[in-house]
């Protein structure tokens, strides 16, 4: 095949020049973009450096919420106080969806995500709804499954067999390995713990480079006068029970390379790497045992190294937001709209009495959100609002003349005045309260205009309609109005000078 022809799709300098452009915030630091957008990213409590993102405009407030967890065992939790009362919630956490299908023949009208019972308030405290939020149900189970991933490793490691766990996910490595290493002590075994990847190293270190994305009890470790370890992996480090390789033929692996052992490594679709040849040498071995996450296809990806006798175990992990907490989610957050999965719309079917109201998206379709804000707030610098002279309309109400331009900065509409202010700026372009007709009559007369009240014109009771006739410098009529005073004039210049005469007997900025 002649490949002359074909283009590179990129190269390494178009990698750096990318990454250049990509900008890194913390927790609860709050970023504009394009002067239009605040983002402000907060943990989702999933993993380290996972993040719930609260976005900010003018006329809506917007959160995504991907896969989140509100207690995790090491991460930090999840700020979800830090989004309430934001205008939509863009739903993007699929695990209800995995959960679903997991147990769709369970599933009755009480599973359904807007329950009548949950939807509406019925009385229910918001410090209920935390506390189903707050439960650490969900890190309990998660606990118990790792503790039984680890019997099972113990098992194929006494039986004489290695373990391979191709897991990407952190945080389950991290709990995985702090499990491990006190099953192995209380067991008095001395089996040698990899971990194969590139990134393994970096890792590693980064779990102690970032204590604030850590959950409070691991934070609380780090400043204890007892200098204990945020991870059991440090110790298993310390000791060398635990090695960090970035290739599977690495010298240092070749020489401490021992088995049974137990090797970590990222290939998780089981394609290539690392993965790839382990399983060439222990397929055919019923000793030995496979730890997968559940959702990857096992047959299908085992295929290729049939006739398989190794031990395969699959495992579910926690992913998101459990179906049971979605409701009291929302009903804490309080939006005004939620856009939801299509798949989820069998479960969550809109209903006409529900605090908010929801919207379906699906992959390639776009939909139109509707305006969830009729007004909106406009700042006023300090030099600009000392420098208004208001004037009363009523004990509530003031009203002020302001030249000024409508700027965007950091998602808030500003007015900023312009610099130079041109000469016409004392001229009243407002006015309103009701015209005297005696008072108009003596103002056009003072500036030189004939004229006068029409002979079937009676001083009747007040609020009627009155009227002035002018003959010079040019024909017109005044009709004035308890609502509304209306000119009627051909010629510009005596229009000027009866709209002059009438802002002098009226108020107006």
């Amino acid at each position: 095949m002649d490949l002359a022809p074909l283009m590179p799709l990129y190269s390494a300098t178009n990698l750096e020049e990318c990454m250049r452009k990509t900008q890194t915030v913390k927790y609860g630091e709050e970023v504009c973009f394009n002067g239009m957008l605040m983002l402000k990213a907060s943990s989702s409590g999933l993993e380290l450096g996972n993040c719930v993102w609260s976005i900010k405009g003018p006329r809506a407030s917007i959160t995504y919420l991907p896969s989140t967890v509100f207690v995790s065992a090491h991460a930090l939790d999840c700020d979800y106080n830090s989004l309430k009362e934001n205008d939509i919630i863009l739903f993007s956490d699929f695990s209800s969806l995995d959960v679903m299908d997991e147990n769709n023949e369970n599933l009755g009208e009480n599973a359904m995500l807007c329950d009548d019972s949950l939807s509406r308030d019925d009385g229910v405290d918001e410090d209920e709804y935390v506390q189903c939020l707050c439960k650490n149900d969900d890190i309990a189970e998660e606990i118990e499954r790792i503790s039984f991933i680890c019997s099972c490793i113990s098992d194929a490691i006494k039986s004489g067999g290695s373990v391979l766990i191709p897991i990407g996910r952190l945080g389950v490595i991290l709990l995985i390995l702090e499990h491990i290493s006190e099953t192995l002590l209380s067991s008095d075994m001395k089996v040698p713990i990899f971990m194969i990847s590139g990134a393994a190293e970096k890792i590693i270190s980064f779990t102690n480079a970032v204590p604030e994305w850590l959950c409070k009890p691991r934070q609380e470790k780090l400043f204890s006068r007892e200098e204990e370890a945020l991870f059991g992996h440090v110790e298993l480090l310390k000791e060398g029970k635990l090695s960090l390789f970035p290739h599977l033929y690495s010298k240092g692996l070749l020489a401490a390379w021992k088995e049974p052992c137990i090797v970590f490594c990222p290939d998780w679709n089981l394609r290539h790497s690392t993965a790839v040849h382990l399983l060439r040498r222990w397929h055919a071995d019923k000793r030995n045992l496979l730890v997968l996450e559940q959702g990857v296809d096992a047959e299908l990806a085992l295929k290729p190294f049939m006739p398989v006798a190794i031990q395969v175990l699959e495992c579910s992990f926690l992913s998101g937001i459990k179906v049971r907490k979605v409701n009291p989610l929302l009903s804490v957050l309080k939006p005004k709209l939620v856009l939801f999965p299509e798949d989820l719309k069998s479960r969550c079917p809109s209903k006409e009495d529900a605090p908010w109201s929801y919207l379906y998206y699906s992959k390639g379709k776009t939909i139109e959100i509707p305006n969830t804000r009729e007004d909106f707030e406009v700042g006023l610098p300090t030099d600009v609002a000392f420098g208004l002279q208001p004037r009363q309309l009523d004990k509530a109400i003031a009203v002020a003349r302001l030249r000024a331009k409508l700027h965007l900065s950091k998602g808030q509409y500003v007015l900023v005045a312009p610099k130079d202010q041109s000469d016409e700026s004392n001229r009243q372009l407002l006015h309103w309260g009701a015209v005297d007709a005696g008072r108009l009559l003596s103002a056009l007369q003072e500036k030189g205009i004939e004229c006068a009240f029409p002979a079937d014109d009676d001083d009747g009771p007040a609020g009627c309609e009155r009227s002035i006739l002018i003959t010079s410098p040019g024909e017109a009529l005044v009709k004035m109005a308890p609502e509304k005073t209306v000119i009627y004039c051909d010629d510009e210049s005596t229009t000027r000078l009866i709209y002059d005469a009438l802002s002098s007997v009226c108020n107006g900025i």
